[in-house]
């Protein structure tokens, strides 16, 4: 299997647009689509190959780079995706697109000793207050996809169409509580039916 079939690959496995990746790079959004499809530009330049390794956790040899200057997958370093949608902490955020434009990069050695997987992770940010003081308008949250048997604690969520960020509890026989931090906003109760969990908060960076 050539670099640009590789490519295609990964990025399906990763469910992850050609042209996602291509904002993540920097690069028009035809970019890397115009690689794979027409050869156009020959080989991917080295610093989007590197990034790209990264990303997917590969060598950079399965994307066209030389076996001396590859990404060893079990090296120090995994970068997760921050994806261009935000996690309400109020009334709540509309459907957005899950689309990286950037990325964290976390040790590799940090997510084992966390029990957290490189593949099934990402990042996005906070709007709104009903978490404070937890977390702010603006703190970026690591969120583990990973659909672990349920716990209670912060999750990001879908719920009526929207994207939320909360507490959430089981109350038992499939109905759970929504709780915020700030009690200016009041609990809400709802049915396995209804709640969409997307991912558990793991981790939170923000500015003092």
């Amino acid at each position: 299997m050539d670099s640009r079939e590789r490519l295609a690959q990964l990025a399906r496995e990763k469910g992850s647009s050609l042209a996602s990746l291509s904002r993540m790079l920097s690069r028009n959004t035809t970019y890397l689509q115009q690689y794979i499809s027409k050869g156009s530009p020959r080989k991917l330049e080295e610093e989007d190959r590197a990034r790209l390794a990264r990303f997917f956790g590969v060598s950079e040899s399965e994307l066209g780079g030389s076996q001396e200057k590859s990404y060893d997958s079990s090296g120090a370093w995994v970068e997760v995706p921050r994806l261009a949608i935000e996690a309400s902490a109020g009334p709540g955020a509309a459907e957005q697109r899950e689309l990286p434009f950037d990325s964290f990069r976390f040790s590799r050695k940090w997510l084992r000793e966390h029990g957290l997987e490189a593949g099934k992770l990402s990042a996005v940010r906070v709007i709104g207050d009903s978490m404070e003081p937890l977390l702010r308008e603006g703190d970026d949250l690591l969120v583990d996809l990973s659909g672990r048997a349920f716990r209670d604690g912060v999750y990001v969520l879908r719920l009526d169409g929207n994207l939320l960020v909360k507490r959430v509890t089981s109350q038992g026989a499939g109905r759970f509580s929504i709780l915020s931090q700030n009690l200016s906003y009041p609990p809400i109760t709802v049915s396995a039916e209804e709640l969409e969990l997307v991912g558990r908060v793991v981790w939170k960076s923000g500015r003092l």
